[in-house]
C-alpha cells in the first residue's frame, strides 16, 4: 500500500466515526514531557554555556490540555526546547563570541528574524540560510495585525523592543504597537501565556515589521473572553483598514464549535489565521471554515554547519479531519483527500520546538534582565508567520474566503514547498504525498509552506 492510500484509509476511519476523532483529539499521542512540578518558564531560558546539541522539549502548563476544558477553555500551542545546562554535559559549551546584531547566543542553529526571511524567501535567500550568518532582515508589512491573546504581559513593549535591538529590527514605538485589554481593565498575568504574547508578536514583527501591531487581550482563556477579544480585534482591524488577526491557541473540538463560527465570518476586510496545535489531531478553532488553519513543519540543517537541508513534517503539528465541521466549498477541489468534511491544515510554517524560533521574555516571564531569551516551536510560531506574510504580500483580501480561495488557487504551484518526507497524526497515520508535480495537499502540512510570497 503506498502513502497515498494509507492517507486515504486514514481518511475514511475519520470521515466515518467522528466519535474516533474526537477521542483522538482530546486524548492525543504525544509524548513531549510537561514541565516538572514546581518550575516556572523562567526555569527554561536560555543561559550562556548551555549546551547547542543535548537538551529536551518541554510542554509549559499553559500549553496543557486539562479535564474539562473542552469547549470552555482554550490553551497556548508553545512547546520549549531546554538545552542540557554545561555541567550536564560533556560538551563545554560555545567558545565563538556572539555578535552585535544576531543570535543572543552563539553556535545554536535556532531561527532568527533574518534567517526564516532567508528560508521562506521573504529576502534574496542565501544557501544554508545559516542563523548565525545571514543578516538581511524581511522590510514588508503595511497596516494592521492584530493579534489575540489571554492574560496580560505588562512588559511585551519592552520585551519587544529587547527582541528588535536584538536582531536590527526597527524598534517598536507606541505608534506602531498598542495594547488592548477586552474587558475595559488590565487582565491577570500568566507566564505561560505571557511567554505566547512574546512569541506572537515579535514572530510578526520580524516577518512584517512595517505593519502595526495591536494586541487585544482577553480576561482569561474561556472561549467567551476570547470571543470578546476576537471581535474587538476585527472591528479595530476593520477600523484601520483591514488585514489579519492572529489566533495561536486552541483546544479539543466539540460538538457546539460552529455556534462561534459568527465571530470569524464576513468581517469586513479581515483575514483570520489560527494554529492547528500541537498533537495528533484537530484543534478548533483552526477548522472553522473563516478560519486559515497553520500548521507546524520542521527544519533540517546539517548539526556540523547549521546549512539547512530541507523541511520536513513535525510528526506532533495538528491535521485531520473536522468531526463537526463540513467542507468548504475552496476544498472541493481536495474532496477526495478530505471527503466532507473541513480538512486542517490549510498552510505550514516551522514549528517543531528542536527546530524553534528565539524569543525574548524577560520579567512577565519571571526572567531576569539577562536570562529571558527562550527556544520556542509549536503551532503558535506558524499563526503569526503566515498572518504576518500574508500582510507583507498585500493583496487586502476582502475576508478569509477570499483568501482561501487565492492561497488553493496556487495548490501544487511553487509558491508552496510540497513538504514530501514525515507523517504526523493520530498513530502517525498521516503520511505527506511524493508523487510529481501534481496537485498537493496532505493532512500534514496541508498546501505545504510558503516560498516567497506570490501565492499569498
Amino acid at each position: 500500500m503506498n502513502p497515498i492510500e494509507i492517507t486515504r484509509l486514514g481518511l475514511t476511519v475519520l470521515a466515518i466515526s467522528s466519535s474516533v476523532v474526537q477521542a483522538q483529539t482530546q486524548a492525543p499521542r504525544n509524548i513531549t514531557p510537561a514541565a516538572p512540578p514546581g518550575l516556572a518558564i523562567s526555569d527554561f531560558a536560555v543561559r550562556d554555556g548551555d549546551s547547542r546539541l543535548k537538551g529536551q522539549t518541554i510542554i509549559p502548563e499553559a500549553s496543557t490540555a486539562k479535564p474539562g476544558d473542552s469547549g470552555r477553555r482554550a490553551h497556548t500551542n508553545v512547546r520549549l526546547f531546554v538545552p542540557a545546562k554545561a555541567e550536564e554535559s560533556q560538551e563545554a559549551g560555545i567558545a565563538a563570541p556572539k555578535a552585535a546584531v544576531g543570535p543572543p547566543f552563539s553556535g545554536f542553529y535556532i531561527e532568527t528574524p533574518a534567517s526564516l526571511a532567508c528560508l521562506y524567501a521573504l529576502v534574496t535567500p542565501i544557501a544554508g540560510c545559516n542563523p548565525n550568518a545571514v543578516t538581511a532582515n524581511a522590510l514588508g508589512g503595511s497596516k494592521v495585525v492584530a493579534i489575540v491573546d489571554a492574560y496580560d504581559n505588562p512588559s511585551i513593549l519592552t520585551d519587544l523592543q529587547r527582541f528588535s535591538a536584538q536582531f536590527g529590527l526597527p524598534s517598536p514605538t507606541a505608534t506602531n504597537f498598542q495594547v488592548v485589554f477586552a474587558a475595559g481593565a488590565r487582565p491577570a498575568l500568566d507566564n505561560g501565556w505571557a511567554l505566547e504574547e512574546a512569541l506572537d508578536v515579535e514572530v510578526v514583527h520580524a516577518l512584517a515589521p512595517g505593519a502595526k501591531i495591536i494586541l487585544v487581550e482577553a480576561a482569561s482563556n474561556s472561549y467567551p473572553d476570547l470571543m470578546q477579544a476576537e471581535d474587538i480585534a476585527s472591528s479595530m482591524v476593520t477600523a484601520a483598514g483591514g488585514r489579519e488577526v492572529s489566533n495561536s491557541w486552541g483546544g479539543a473540538e466539540f460538538s457546539g464549535e460552529l455556534s462561534y463560527a459568527s465571530h470569524f465570518n464576513g468581517k469586513t476586510n479581515v483575514v483570520f489565521f489560527a494554529s492547528t496545535g500541537d498533537a495528533p489531531g484537530v484543534s478548533f478553532p483552526s477548522t472553522l471554515p473563516s478560519v486559515i488553519a497553520v500548521g507546524g513543519t520542521s527544519v533540517s540543517r546539517n548539526v556540523e554547519t547549521g546549512k539547512f537541508r530541507q523541511e520536513t513534517t513535525w510528526a506532533d503539528g495538528g491535521g485531520g479531519a473536522s468531526a463537526y465541521v463540513p467542507r468548504p466549498p475552496y476544498q472541493d477541489g481536495i474532496s477526495g483527500r478530505v471527503g466532507d468534511a473541513r480538512g486542517v491544515p490549510d498552510i505550514s510554517f516551522d514549528g517543531n520546538p528542536n527546530t524553534g524560533v528565539w524569543v525574548y521574555c524577560g520579567t512577565s516571564c519571571g526572567a531576569s534582565d539577562q536570562g529571558g531569551w527562550y527556544i520556542v516551536g509549536g503551532t503558535s510560531v506558524g499563526s503569526p508567520a503566515i498572518a504576518a506574510m500574508v500582510n507583507s504580500a498585500g493583496g487586502f483580501a476582502a475576508n478569509s474566503d477570499i483568501e482561501h480561495q487565492k492561497l488553493y488557487a496556487h495548490l501544487g504551484t511553487a509558491s508552496f514547498f510540497n513538504v514530501n518526507l514525515g507523517v504526523c497524526g493520530p498513530y502517525a497515520g498521516f503520511f505527506t504525498v511524493s508523487t510529481n508535480a501534481a496537485k498537493l495537499w496532505d493532512f500534514c502540512t496541508g498546501l505545504g509552506s510558503p516560498r516567497g510570497l506570490s501565492g499569498l
